[in-house]
């Protein structure tokens, strides 16, 4: 699993699985979510409870403690949610490849009555709703 180091914060990992951030420490399972979609929010509040963590150790063991926003990388579901997120960058996953690859991560253009519209800034393509397993909000860092 790749890590990246933040100013200012200890060395951090993504689960691929389930797109959320966490912080290695020498504790056991502790997870927040942050109420802000924002990335500074999340860093913020990490910081602020941490030492706090630290100095109660209210768990004996090893832990992960992750704070991560709930929408980041939120699922799109309903009309209303395409809508908002017209020029958002999305992943598309599809039941069957498409030019190779099930995953196409992109911009989000049009949303017609379950066709999706992503362009990749080379390539614009329309994904047919019958073709289409699953659209999230894409989040780059």
């Amino acid at each position: 699993m790749p890590s990246w180091r933040w100013p200012g914060l200890w060395p951090r990992s993504r689960d691929a699985r389930s797109g959320t951030w966490s912080t290695s420490r020498k504790r056991a399972a502790a997870t927040c979510a942050c109420i802000s979609t924002s990335r500074t929010d999340c860093e913020d509040f990490s910081r602020a409870l941490d030492p706090i963590l630290d100095e109660a150790d209210p768990i004996p063991d090893s832990y992960i403690f992750e704070v991560s926003s709930a929408g980041a990388e939120r699922q799109l579901k309903r009309p209303g949610d395409f809508e908002r997120f017209l020029g958002a960058q999305v992943e598309v996953r599809l039941y069957q490849p498409v030019d190779g690859s099930k995953v196409h991560i992109g911009t989000l253009e049009q949303y017609d009555n379950g066709d999706v519209t992503v362009s990749d800034g080379k390539t614009r393509r329309v994904f047919q709703k019958s073709a289409i397993a699953q659209v999230r909000l894409h989040l780059t860092i």
